[in-house]
Parts: C-alpha cells; structure tokens; sequence
C-alpha cells in the first residue's frame, strides 16, 4: 500500500501576514519612490515563500520517497529507497528549526512545522523529514527498506 500524507502547518501564515506588513509599509511609504519599490518587491517575496511553504506532502514514488511543498511547487526532494540504510524516530532540535536546511554533523532537515520528525539515514548522510505522522511514516519505510535488500 502506498504512502501518502500532506501536513499542513502554521509558517504560511506568518510569512502571508508579512507580506501584509511590508504592503502597508509601502503604502504608507509613498513619497519614498525607493522605499515602495523594496517594500512591495520584499511582500511579494515572503508571499511567494508563503505559498512554496503552505504544505509539505511525503509521498511513496514506486521507488523512492517524493518530499513535496506547495502548492507552489518550488522545493522537492527524492529519496531513493535502495539508499537508505536505516529509519527511525526522532526529534529535531531547535537548530533544525522549520523550512530546508543543512546543518553541519547534523545533516539536512525538511520540516514544516513541529519537531517530530523521521531520521533516514543514508550511508553517512542524515535527512530529517518533520512530520505530524511519523509513527506510520517509519514503519513504512522500514517496511520499504527490507524489501529493497
């Protein structure tokens, strides 16, 4: 049975209030030709970044693990499954944080909001997918795992 599951966090909305704030800081900034230009340029950024950071969908490709933020499709990851060496349960820590990001000795982190998260070990790599279903989101690759050796 595949897998499938679209968590849904609460970054969006502090980065479309941001661009809400830099918006009105334009408008109120309109004798300021500069200033409108970099407010409004900033709003649609963070809004843009809002919309690539809405949901993050972790779906089962067949032969690899597809991570997914949306519904602007800008950032994506694929995990092969001959790759993984081991999966497990875990808890990103503070320097994790949200969003995609490496961090030394620590490896990659794609988290959306919380710190649950599953830890797919890839020889000597470290990728931590944050979930709010990691119960099920290990079981399934373990299961996916033991099939691929």
């Amino acid at each position: 049975m595949p897998y499938i599951h679209k968590q849904t966090g609460a970054l969006h909305y502090v980065l479309y209030l941001s661009a809400v704030a830099f918006l009105i800081g334009a408008w109120l900034l309109q004798e300021e030709p500069p200033a409108i230009y970099i407010f409004s340029g900033t709003a649609a950024l963070v809004a843009v970044c809002g919309l690539g950071f809405h949901h993050l969908t972790v779906r089962d490709d067949g032969d690899h693990l597809t991570l997914r933020y949306g519904p602007l499709p800008l950032f994506s990851k694929r995990i092969s499954y001959a790759d993984i060496t081991a999966v497990e349960a875990s808890r990103s820590s503070i320097i994790d944080g949200w969003g995609i990001h490496y961090a030394p000795g620590r490896g990659w982190t794609y988290n959306l909001w919380g710190r649950d998260c599953a830890k797919i070990t890839l020889g000597r790599r470290v990728i931590r997918v944050g979930t709010d279903d990691v119960k099920n989101l290990v079981a399934f690759l373990q299961k996916k795992i033991r099939q691929t050796v």
